[in-house]
């Protein structure tokens, strides 16, 4: 294995290149809200009410849903049953400050884990050009386009992200140094 495992191979298949698009952006996002306490976590910059703690929730959020429902039609398992989403439809943003660090990261790694496990076995039986539960005006997706949809998901927060943390203590950069691993 190497340092940088979150590096897409120079040369792979298209279901290759685009899940390590999506773990090279999940590093990066991962190394972004890394290693914080609760008030770097909460931290806002400007007028927007994002905070680190927010985006590992509702990223969690939507790795659950992405492979979950939209990619087999389970229902969502819990904290996210326990919501009601038409009172609170901002509810995994309104609710990560009342939450530790540890729930926050674990919340995500645990999401992430699931996602990559649940991916694998599809791609093993199917590809990506196999039929989802999801459907866009009545047509059933394919797991490429949720694949994508994560990917897109993923490269805007990860710029919410990279702002927020420059704010908090100043941490730049692109991709996690070489050898990184979470702290937290």
């Amino acid at each position: 294995m190497t340092d940088t495992p979150w590096d897409p191979p120079s040369a792979g298949t298209e279901a290759e290149q685009l899940l390590a698009a999506l773990d090279r952006l999940r590093a990066t996002f991962r190394y972004k809200a890394d290693g914080l306490d609760a008030a770097g976590l909460s931290q806002r910059i400007g007028t927007s009410t994002l905070t680190l703690g927010g985006l590992l929730k509702h990223l969690a959020l939507v790795e659950e849903n992405e492979f979950g429902p939209q990619l087999t039609g389970a229902p969502l398992g819990r904290p996210w049953s326990e919501v009601d989403w038409d009172a609170t439809p901002d509810w995994e943003f309104e609710t990560a400050a009342g939450d530790s660090p540890g729930t926050l990261y674990g919340l995500w790694d645990a999401a992430v884990a699931r996602s990559r496990e649940r991916v694998a076995q599809a791609v093993a039986v199917g590809g990506l050009d196999q039929p989802v539960h999801a459907s866009i005006d009545g047509t059933h997706a394919n797991l490429r386009r949720l694949v994508c949809d994560l990917i897109e998901e993923y490269g805007r927060h990860t710029g919410h992200a990279d702002l927020i943390r420059e704010a908090v203590d100043g941490r730049t950069g692109e991709d996690p140094p070489p050898g990184w691993k979470p702290t937290s």
